[in-house]
């Protein structure tokens, strides 16, 4: 049998009893969860258990089902225990699911709110043993409710704050994280300081791409030669074509709301920028100079192998 699942009477260590004339009123299974295998003796596996045994037997509920998840993570579902536990639910198997403590079950409130619509939607209610949360019943689930709002509204008004933040950095000419753009780095007080090694390669990128017009090339000549620079990621025509685009490299500092003129931050000129500019956009434009079509001969010999495998398929 795996060790895993199996029925109340054969979990050691209760301290209570279910007497044969009581009727069961929920098929309970139980979750135990811990992060790392020197877990805490209150916080163990087998004390975790025997919480969760104890409330079950004191409310007349059946335990059905023991799930462990040993040294997992709580961020996600994708735990081995868990994801049983998740198949035994759907299929009408598991009225309830108890734990010891929410964190046990999942990684925080709001992730336990996603949980909870997808366990109701099965019928099954969710029970901590330490908490006032307790699907199971009207009251319960009003109550739950209730915290996944004011999580809710803590996880808004965290990210108010944090958005507060940013542009009063951002009025500051401060960046706004720890990664600066290529080009930069962050100095002590949370300004950008130009790094000219770095700040060198940008022109060239911009003075290059005027020559090739073509992002793929610049992208193929930088990924040859990418052990003399610091760059430590493949170079690609999307990168190339963010840094064409970045407008703090002409001295235009816009992050969130806030747009200002950093000119210490300028390591292009405005002509070279807009030649740039010209070119990526030069075949946005329907009127003076437009995508050169494809030749005639061209096109006969992509409509005649089209229809050649077309045939073949039918055949």
């Amino acid at each position: 049998m795996d060790r895993s699942t199996f029925p109340s009477h054969a979990l050691p260590g209760t301290t209570a009893t279910l007497h044969q004339h009581e009727q069961p009123k929920h098929r309970a299974a139980i979750y135990a969860r811990t992060s790392t295998t020197r877990q805490k003796l209150g916080y163990s596996i087998a004390e975790q258990v025997r919480q969760c045994v104890n409330r079950c037997l004191a409310l007349n509920w059946t335990v059905a089902f023991v799930y462990r998840d040993e040294a997992k993570s709580g961020k996600n579902t994708d735990r081995p225990m868990f994801q049983k536990m998740l198949t035994q639910a759907e299929h009408g198997l598991i009225d309830v699911v108890v734990f010891w403590k929410i964190d046990r079950f999942s990684r925080s409130i709001m992730h336990a709110v996603q949980l909870e619509k997808q366990f109701r939607d099965w019928g099954v209610g969710l029970h901590s043993v330490t908490e006032q949360i307790d699907t199971t019943t009207p009251a319960g689930q009003f109550n739950f409710r209730n915290l996944a709002n004011s999580a809710e509204f803590e996880r808004e008004m965290i990210k108010q704050r944090t958005k507060m933040g940013h542009a009063a950095r951002a009025m500051e000419g401060k960046w706004p994280n720890g990664s600066p753009p290529l080009g930069y780095e962050a100095t002590p007080d949370g300004r950008l300081q130009i790094v000219q090694s770095e700040a060198k390669l940008v022109r060239w990128i911009f003075e290059r791409y005027t020559e090739t017009k073509s992002m793929p090339e610049v992208a193929k000549e930088l990924d040859v030669n990418r052990k003399q620079d610091s760059i430590d990621k493949k170079w690609t025509p999307s990168l190339i074509s963010a840094i064409l685009r970045n407008t703090l490299y002409i001295g235009q500092y816009t992050v969130g709301d806030v747009e200002r003129c950093e000119n210490t931050y300028r390591i292009v000129s405005d002509e070279l920028f807009e030649q740039t500019r010209t070119l990526r956009t030069r075949f946005e434009s329907t009127e003076s100079e437009s995508r050169p079509s494809m030749g005639s001969k061209r096109k006969r010999t992509r409509v005649n192998r089209i229809l050649n495998q077309y045939q073949n398929w039918i055949n």
